[in-house]
């Protein structure tokens, strides 16, 4: 399952080519049809979880596995493995990743750490907010990719927020009333973890270190670097909060995503998402003597395919993710043969076209490309990117 707009499609395809498995892409738009090459698609709604789930599960040939690319399709997924009778993770559980205030309501009965929260009814952000205590950060219940989140230190900036925030909501299509979520800022890097479960057991797949400081107003990613540099003993925490949250929401199979905080009390649990890292970023993620793709990994352990590939990604790679520094029409990416041209550098992938409107976060959900690198050490490649990033120029027609 992925979205028409969905980065991740290509890369799945050509992981079930190589795997020699029969794909059926199930979108709510029209795929390129040269990104499938032999593999099937089928439209779904994704408003419409119960009747895309039941298209799924009717296909012919009956489905080994379903798998969704991006948060969208996470539930519906789930209700169709539930209707096929695959092994896959309960419904209730995989609905709380998409609901940020059910999810924190799971993690705080399990103690699990994450930030103080409340929920903040319309014209009741500035109030609750307050209750938490400044500075903290206001985000809607079901966007995803740092879409609306904003960081406030005051109660003018938080009314401000409240504002910008539910005229997102409006504009992706929700309820603009709906409460919004408040929760404290907790200082501290941020770090990702890659995770597979199986049969309820966690297996760590990779931890990126974030190392570009996520201080807000807002709070867009721009490099995974791996392995991580925190020392063992921050590793073994960020796994074990990570490991926690995933029982806490009963995830038991499948891809995990989860974002924690590295902060002055200790690891807290940001976010957990039943799929994979979004985006290209997953190409920075090899796997393997032979170097196997994390799209890969994850078809052959839905499949129960021999050779799983699970373990700790080997490689120091990193991926940078090019940031939109301004609303308007983008005109051209240049200096990208000179950051090819960078050591340690293996690829750069322009992902919104010449002549599109681009809209920076908080509004938009998109990046204008992702840059990747490897190396003998994650310093090397953290070096390698920015280095890279440098000789790159962004020209933005303002409108």
């Amino acid at each position: 399952m992925a979205p028409a707009e969905s980065y991740r499609t290509t890369d799945f395809v050509a992981a079930a080519r190589a795997l020699r498995v029969n794909l059926v892409v199930a979108s709510d738009g029209d795929v390129p049809m040269s990104d499938l090459g032999r593999s099937r698609a089928i439209i779904i709604d994704c408003s419409r979880s119960e009747w895309s789930a039941s298209r799924i599960a009717n296909l012919k040939p009956r489905p080994d596995a379903v798998i969704a690319t991006d948060d969208s399709g996470v539930v519906i997924a789930a209700m169709a493995s539930s209707m096929l009778g695959i092994p896959s993770n309960p419904v209730a559980a995989v609905s709380s990743t998409r609901d940020k205030a059910h999810m924190r309501g799971l993690l705080a009965g399990a103690g699990v750490p994450q930030p103080r929260y409340r929920l903040a009814e319309p014209g009741r952000v500035p109030g609750e907010a307050a209750i938490v205590g400044y500075p903290c950060v206001v985000k809607p219940r079901t966007l995803s990719a740092s879409r609306g989140v904003v960081r406030v230190d005051n109660d003018a900036e938080a009314d401000a927020a409240e504002t910008r925030i539910r005229d997102i909501v409006r504009d992706t299509g929700g309820d603009p009333d709906a409460a919004l979520l408040v929760e404290s800022f907790i200082p501290g890097p941020e770090v990702a973890v890659e995770g597979m479960l199986v049969d309820g057991r966690f297996q760590v797949l990779a931890l990126l270190d974030k190392p570009d400081a996520l201080d807000g107003p807002f709070f867009e990613e721009t490099m995974f670097i791996t392995p991580s540099r925190h020392d063992e003993a921050v590793q073994d925490e960020i796994v074990s909060v990570a490991e926690a949250a995933t029982r806490a929401l009963g995830l038991v199979s499948g891809p995990v995503h989860a974002e924690v905080r590295c902060g002055p009390n200790g690891v807290a649990l940001i976010e957990v998402a039943a799929r994979s890292i979004g985006g290209l970023c997953g190409r920075a993620l090899t796997f393997g003597l032979l170097g196997e793709s994390l799209e890969s990994v994850i078809l052959r352990s839905a499949l129960g395919l021999p050779g799983s590939g699970l373990g700790t990604a080997w490689a120091a790679t990193g991926v940078l993710m090019l940031p939109i520094p301004q609303r308007g029409i983008l005109d051209s990416i240049e200096g990208v043969e000179e950051a090819l041209a960078t050591p340690g550098v293996t690829d750069f992938n322009q992902t919104i076209p010449n002549g599109k409107q681009v809209v920076p976060l908080p509004e938009g959900d998109r990046y204008l490309g992702f840059l990747f690198a490897e190396g003998l050490t994650p310093e090397a490649v953290e070096h390698s990117l920015r280095t890279a990033h440098a000789r790159l120029v962004v020209r933005i027609r303002a409108t």
